[in-house]
């Protein structure tokens, strides 16, 4: 029920933003908007895995960052474009592993411990840089937040070429990939029915049998490749590595995964109800960008709506 209002919400904003302005239903408004729910999409589906073991990840925007720096400057340094893109990524799951490890072996709560880690991933990324842009990197870098499959374009009658159909975006199509691998992992194996396990009841997941510090580092790690890969997204989409990226998206991932259903007591989540807890922000912001609305009144819209979320949340959690 929860997943269906969220729906219902989504489509009662999509509705009520084209009323108000028929060019937010054009194709390249959609497009916009998927483009801008790609990055915070793929945090939300890593956020979730999190949020349903029962813990939080603070450090995924910060991770962004830094596994963008570790990408650009293997780049720099003479690596093939895929090669530091994998290296960014492998940075991004190395910082959510040493998460897991804290929480599950230093017994370190994982508020305190993400916190932590989302700091030295930002000075990492600040002191490796010099706070300074990574520019030069060649239009390969480029081609995954830019480019798109299908896109057709043919020669106008000024001799000038005329985009037909715009194609679909190769940072939608991974949105749209990594979210089924997650559902499958989710519903259809192991390791899922464990991390639900694990945020039901921990104890009662343990004398069962689950290894649940495996499984916490599991979620973690898969976080921070998640973030990684947003922050490969991100970064290819401006073409210039940018260390102070990724400023409070932790927050945008928490919300849409509050928003999809997710519960914060654990055990509780879906990644179909996060996708739809993402693209519900990202609406938002749309629509009130294309009427005017400043970010200052888009940040209270959206702390009002994560507030009445997580009230409905509560509310279930008594019932």
């Amino acid at each position: 029920m929860h997943r269906l209002s969220a729906l219902a919400t989504l489509v009662l904003l999509i509705a009520l933003f084209s009323f108000g302005n028929p060019a937010f239903l054009s194709v390249n408004n959609g497009l916009t908007i998927l483009l801008q729910t790609s990055v915070i999409g793929l945090l939300a589906i890593g956020m979730t895995l999190v949020i349903i073991t029962g813990g939080i990840d603070l450090s995924v925007g910060s991770v962004l960052a830094l596994a963008g720096v570790v990408a650009g400057l293997a780049i720099k340094a003479g690596a093939p474009v895929p090669l530091g893109m994998a290296l960014g990524v492998a940075a991004g799951a190395a910082c959510g592993a040493v998460n897991g490890f804290v929480i599950t072996k230093m017994r370190i709560t994982p508020f305190v411990a993400t916190l932590g880690m989302m700091m030295v991933a930002r000075g990492l990324a600040l002191q490796l840089t010099g706070a300074a842009p990574i520019s030069r990197l060649g239009n390969t870098f480029g081609t995954l937040g830019n480019g798109s499959l299908f896109r057709i374009v043919e020669e106008g009658a000024n001799g000038f070429p005329r985009v037909v159909f715009p194609g679909i975006p190769y940072p939608v199509i991974l949105l749209a990939v990594l979210a089924l691998g997650g559902a499958y992992l989710l519903n259809r194996r192991s390791i899922g029915r464990h991390i639900y396990a694990v945020g039901s009841n921990e104890e009662a997941a343990r004398l069962s049998g689950v290894r649940v510090d495996a499984t916490k580092i599991w979620a973690y790690t898969a976080s921070g490749a998640l973030a990684g890969v947003a922050g490969m997204v991100l970064m290819s989409r401006l073409v210039t590595v940018q260390p102070n990226e990724g400023v409070m998206y932790e927050l945008d991932a928490i919300a849409a995964s509050v928003i999809g259903g997710a519960s914060l007591m654990g055990g509780v989540g879906s990644i179909s109800g996060s996708m739809i807890g993402a693209f519900i922000i990202g609406v938002l912001r749309n629509g009130l960008n294309m009427a005017g609305t400043s970010a200052f009144i888009q940040q209270i819209v959206i702390g009002v709506v994560v507030i009445a979320a997580v009230f409905i949340d509560q509310m279930r959690n008594r019932q």
